[in-house]
């Protein structure tokens, strides 16, 4: 059977339009969420992330396209470049391309947007990647809440698995609008500071705008220095309710038994636990008894929340790509924002970076609706790749 990997691999936030930008900066315990007072984007002063338009103009501009793009368009556009061309891949009918991404163009619906309407169907965005870099194949758009950015990575596993493709992109991205804003607003889950995942005084989120691309492939030429091995994954739903999470934890911890059982270890074979660690009440309390179910209470945590906000779709991506990189460098990240614990049972955060061996990361998601997913990746070998002109 395939061995899947993820490999080459690009982030825009905050904190840079690189990965390795970004991944500097987190090691630098540095974080993109600011204080913003924008009247257009809501009504009062909140704490976000949000990526500067300006050097995104700028590098955008270099591209020289000729059709004018929606500024999601735009990053998802500037990413992915930056990883097809890094692959060296030749984009033909066994590439395939995954879209994930939770509300897409909805800023377009905007008063003072200069698109259609119609710009705001998830589609779209498949016709525009697809055109912009020739993709023969049909582009997937995945779109489950927040564990969309996961979810697509076990899709691309599957695919390759099947022999549907040979290779595949993903790209997940959201952007901070006046819609997102506005609907967790309603849900009294913003925060009026800095989130602080898992901790005993925090209250609610910061929601940030990031975007990532990664290759998804079976090919061991086409890896690098951080690329890691897909061992195991799951997807579950826990069908407790629209917007609130299983009080027992279950959809997460079904998946993540799951996906352990398909790797073929136990919990004390986990070196690093990326969590979802919003710093809203119930799902950081969620995570806690999932997790302690499980047996992962002494793993070393973290929430990337605290660097870049809740990215939504792409947040999983996002944060599955920190991790790669985590393990390259033999590095746990600090939690940004945690003060002291605040959940129901006990969790090992990770209070300040520190270096020691990791061989293997289990990346967690949850998100509206019930829906949880769980990825196991292992690091590997740099030492199959070949050297390509």
């Amino acid at each position: 059977m395939h061995k899947i990997y993820l490999s080459h691999n690009a982030i825009i936030s905050s904190l840079g339009f690189d990965s390795e930008t970004v991944v500097e900066n987190i090691k630098n315990e540095i974080s993109g969420i600011s204080r913003i007072e924008d009247e257009d984007l809501f009504q009062k002063p909140f704490y976000g992330s949000i990526i500067n338009k300006t050097i995104l103009k700028h590098k955008f501009n270099a591209l020289k396209t000729k059709e004018d793009h929606t500024v999601l368009e735009q990053l998802m556009i500037l990413s992915l470049n930056k990883v097809i061309k890094a692959s060296n891949i030749t984009i033909n009918t066994s590439v395939g391309l995954i879209i994930s991404t939770t509300k897409g163009n909805i800023d377009v619906l905007e008063k003072n947007s200069d698109f259609p309407k119609s710009y705001t169907y998830l589609s779209r965005l498949g016709t525009v990647l697809k055109k912009h870099f020739s993709f023969k194949t049909e582009p997937i758009v995945v779109s489950n809440a927040c564990v969309s950015g996961v979810l697509a990575i076990s899709i691309a596993k599957r695919l390759i698995k099947e022999s549907v493709h040979k290779h595949v992109f993903i790209v997940s991205g959201d952007l901070v609008s006046k819609f997102v804003l506005s609907g967790f607003n309603s849900f009294q889950a913003l925060s009026d500071s800095e989130c602080k995942p898992y901790s005993k005084d925090r209250t609610g989120i910061n929601l940030g705008e990031a975007i990532a691309s990664v290759l998804v492939t079976s090919d061991t030429n086409y890896l690098t220095e951080e690329s890691v091995e897909l061992i195991g994954d799951a997807t579950c739903n826990d069908a407790n309710h629209i917007s609130g999470p299983s009080r027992s934890g279950e959809g997460l911890f079904r998946c993540v038994n799951s996906a352990m059982k398909e790797a073929a270890i136990k919990p004390q074979d986990i070196d690093y636990l990326s969590a979802h660690g919003t710093a809203t009440i119930f799902n950081d309390d969620m995570e806690a008894i999932a997790f302690n179910r499980l047996g992962l209470q002494n793993v070393p945590l973290n929430s990337l929340k605290g660097y870049f906000g809740h990215t939504l779709g792409s947040s999983g991506l996002v944060e599955t790509i920190v991790g790669m990189h985590s393990l390259k460098l033999n590095t746990l990240f600090y939690s940004k924002g945690f003060t002291s614990l605040g959940v129901s049972k006990p969790l090992h955060i990770i209070e300040k970076t520190k270096q020691q061996p990791l061989a293997i990361f289990l990346k967690t998601a949850s998100g509206f609706g019930g829906a949880n997913t769980a990825l196991l990746l292992k690091s590997i070998t740099y030492k199959n790749v070949k050297k390509r002109t």
